[in-house]
């Protein structure tokens, strides 16, 4: 049984956003702290993905840990209450991102997941974009506001 009223839950879901977000915020900034450009949510590509970069083919996603499951992070967790609604609707999540990655490495780009969690560490992250990016990883920091 929730905790909390069916307005009151309602009222937090509509709050849940599914671009802009803050751990991709992180990742955009990095990005363009770089001196990278890029699209942001291309309909025309499986997935709508988060960060696009046409010239070198490559794709950033940003997952949440709670919506695509996150096997290595506590959030990555089904909820013990309505499990027969979260357990199926998490794991179809998991299912399509699956899909979306073959579908956009099926036409010739590249894919880098980072996950919520791993923005807490925003110069780990960095490193992992650069690289992932082709840039030579330097020793700068990268700011947060």
């Amino acid at each position: 049984m929730d905790k909390i009223s069916k307005k009151r839950r309602s009222a937090n879901m509509s709050r849940i956003r599914a671009q802009d977000t803050l751990p991709e915020v992180v990742v955009r900034r990095i990005a363009h702290a770089a001196g990278y450009r890029f699209r942001l949510h291309r309909r025309d590509l499986p997935g709508r993905p988060d960060l696009v970069f046409p010239g070198l083919r490559k794709i950033i996603q940003v997952h949440g840990c709670f919506w695509h499951q996150h096997e290595r992070c506590i959030d990555g967790r089904v909820p013990r209450s309505n499990k027969g609604y979260w357990g199926p609707k998490l794991k179809r999540n998991k299912q399509r991102d699956v899909e979306v990655e073959q579908a956009l490495t099926k036409l010739g780009w590249s894919v880098l997941t980072v996950w919520e969690c791993e923005t807490a560490k925003p110069d780990l992250v960095a490193e992992r974009v650069l690289q992932f990016l082709g840039a030579c990883s330097g020793t700068g920091k990268f700011m947060q506001k």
